[in-house]
């Protein structure tokens, strides 16, 4: 099979996949900007905001992560020439996948309390997280419907409708945070934080309108359910559960870092909160070029040629490396002016400039890292991926932040944390891949 790796098609797939991208962590950092931004208890807010916000991306990690599942498999099944074979998997899939969202809201709904009192929040950030999650927690099996629709997206090869979806989402949350939260005289009360909440889920429906509308007009992808279940099916789960693991090891890490900021302090919090809002924008901006590769590594593994299968590998490092390297520089120059957008509080300033400068040093070495990691889940390699997480939260990210804590580094300990563990991610991702695949290149 004639591969087309050339900068032109890489980007034909990235660019739309880096919009589409950001939209789950712009609806995040939106109601950061707009609620650090309010006239009445804004610190508190804020870290309710961020604190409310790693619970739920924790959950949108773990289950979303059956978009990569589907593309996979997809992918795999198109390299090979055999999408025919496939048309029963998507609406199987989806439906586990809204089953299991149904369970996790019905749980975790009346639990709010314990929840966020396990983030050691209290008083009254407290009690803005009990408000805030009460209603966003309604946008999540929505969430989880767009990423698997997502996900059979990509596996055709596709990133522009996924696009299309996130310009829709990002931009009604943005328009409906600021009516919602500040209010229209008048006409609709400011609801500050409850407001930025209802735009989030209102956001988050509309784009699974849109997703389902597009999956059946554009596609010809059945929506009718049917038994027995697709042969790839118990394949799918297998990648669902490796990746399950993974991501659990992944939101330890966030959990330990949100845990510590909180206890440092509101303050701490809110500007962690800034902080890590930042990273995952910078991250989810480098998942143009992850999903790039997500998407061909699947089709050139399927059809079985690793010449350019290696070939993308080595375009995408040095795409990685520009871009990480891109979005860095442009913290630097804007650094002052950044941390102004999302709030004027001296003290929460204070602290996040002292720690924005580690989080945008990190952009490039998590550039490679996040390309890789595409790869790999393009492949269905999810169990190698499981162990690297494994290893590098569990050996690496919590030791570090363990003894950097102990010497009072506070939010410092945790963006040294953060850095050595996305490296301990990326590194053996290369050596595992040049190890299975320049071999046979030679071959």
């Amino acid at each position: 099979m004639k591969a087309d790796i050339s900068f032109k098609n890489i980007n034909k797939l990235a660019i739309p996949a880096l919009i589409a991208g950001i939209a789950e962590p712009l609806l995040s950092i939106t109601d950061t900007a707009i609620i650090g931004n309010i006239n009445d208890n804004a610190t508190e807010s804020l870290a309710a905001v961020g604190i409310v916000g790693a619970f739920i991306s924790m959950l949108i990690w773990v289950f979303g992560q059956i978009r990569s599942a589907i593309s996979s498999i997809i992918s795999q099944y198109v390299g090979a020439n055999k999408i025919d074979e496939i048309q029963k998997l998507p609406i199987q899939a989806i439906a586990i996948i809204i089953t299991g969202s149904l369970c996790i809201l019905a749980i975790s709904y009346p639990f709010a309390k314990e929840i966020f009192q396990f983030y050691n929040a209290s008083g009254q950030v407290l009690e803005y997280c009990i408000t805030y999650f009460k209603i966003r927690i309604f946008g999540f099996p929505f969430s989880l419907f767009v990423f698997a629709i997502f996900g059979v997206f990509r596996g055709l090869q596709n990133t522009f409708y996924p696009m299309i979806i996130a310009i829709v989402g990002a931009v009604l949350n943005i328009i409906l945070d600021l009516i919602f939260v500040y209010g229209i005289e008048g006409y609709i009360p400011a609801m500050q934080i409850e407001g930025a909440a209802y735009a989030s889920v209102i956001a988050q429906i509309t784009m699974a309108i849109i997703a389902i509308i597009l999956l059946i007009k554009k596609t010809n992808i059945s929506l009718k359910f049917s038994l027995p279940f697709h042969v790839e099916i118990p394949k799918l789960l297998g990648m669902i559960g490796n990746l399950f693991i993974r991501t659990l090891a992944l939101n330890t890490a966030l959990y330990f870092a949100t845990s510590y900021a909180t206890d440092y302090g509101a303050a701490y919090i809110a500007a962690y909160t800034i902080g890590i809002n930042i990273w995952l924008l910078g991250a989810f901006m480098i998942d143009g070029y992850s999903s790039a590769g997500n998407i061909l590594s699947g089709k050139l593994l399927g059809a079985k040629n690793y010449k350019s299968l290696v070939e993308l590998s080595n375009k995408l490092f040095k795409y990685g490396i520009v871009t990480g390297s891109l979005i860095a520089l442009t913290g630097f120059i804007f650094y002052n002016f950044i941390g102004e957008i999302f709030t004027k509080e001296t003290d929460v300033l204070t602290q996040f400039y002292n720690v924005f400068w580690i989080v945008l040093l990190t952009q490039p070495i998590s550039a490679i890292t996040f390309i890789f990691d595409g790869m790999f889940k393009g492949m269905g390699k999810m169990k190698y991926l499981r162990n690297v997480l494994l290893f590098s939260t569990g050996f690496v990210f919590i030791p570090t932040l363990l003894i950097c804590d102990y010497f009072d580094l506070k939010l410092t300990a945790i963006w040294i944390a953060f850095t050595l563990w996305i490296m301990a991610r990326g590194i053996p991702l290369i050596i595992k891949f040049r190890q299975l695949f320049l071999p046979l290149v030679k071959d």
